[in-house]
């Protein structure tokens, strides 16, 4: 699995490498998520408000076309103490600019898990991201993400035959540098 992330983003950076413009920038905002799970869990499943904070590097590639490479920190699972799951994350979007003001995201993320003492969990998963963000003014914006999890969050040599899955909805702002 590392190697598997230092080729991903040895890729994403020697690609990118040649591009029109380079951007970069900071972004902050809270989450919503929960577990879906399979079966469906004994106890009370409630979704877990929490944060994420991070940085981004954009490679303009065409005008209306870059790809944008972030690392983040970010609070999520459920809210049972036993459940919730904090992670680092690289999600990599192409993102498609329509107009001035918006811009449309959807790529991959890997996620690794920051936590020590919880060995139910996997220690990577993948995830599906989408999302949409509005440019206040040249620095300045606001956005709107979604993630699904693609892969079972759960440890199958501890937990046995249950699954899991992350899904998260992120309002965030930010600044590009």
């Amino acid at each position: 699995m590392k190697s598997l992330l230092l080729t991903l983003l040895f890729v994403a950076v020697t690609t990118f490498s040649y591009s029109q413009e380079v951007s970069y920038g900071v972004r902050a905002g809270v989450n919503i998520s929960n577990l879906d799970f399979d079966p469906d869990p004994t106890f009370t499943n409630q979704h877990r408000n929490g944060f994420a904070f991070g940085g981004f590097v954009d490679y303009g590639i065409t005008e209306n076309f870059s790809a944008q490479v972030e690392i983040q920190y970010s609070a999520e699972g459920a809210k049972a103490d036993e459940i919730r799951a904090d992670y680092i994350q690289m999600p990599i979007m192409a993102r498609f600019t329509l107009g001035d003001k918006f811009a449309l995201g959807v790529g991959p993320m890997v996620s690794l898990k920051t936590w020590k003492n919880q060995d139910a969990f996997s220690t990577f998963t993948f995830s599906g991201i989408g999302g949409i963000e509005y440019m206040i003014n040249d620095e300045l914006f606001i956005d709107a993400r979604v993630h699904y999890g693609l892969s079972n969050i759960l440890n199958e040599d501890v937990v046995g035959n249950q699954e899991a899955q992350n899904t998260t909805f992120q309002f965030g702002f930010g600044i590009r540098i």
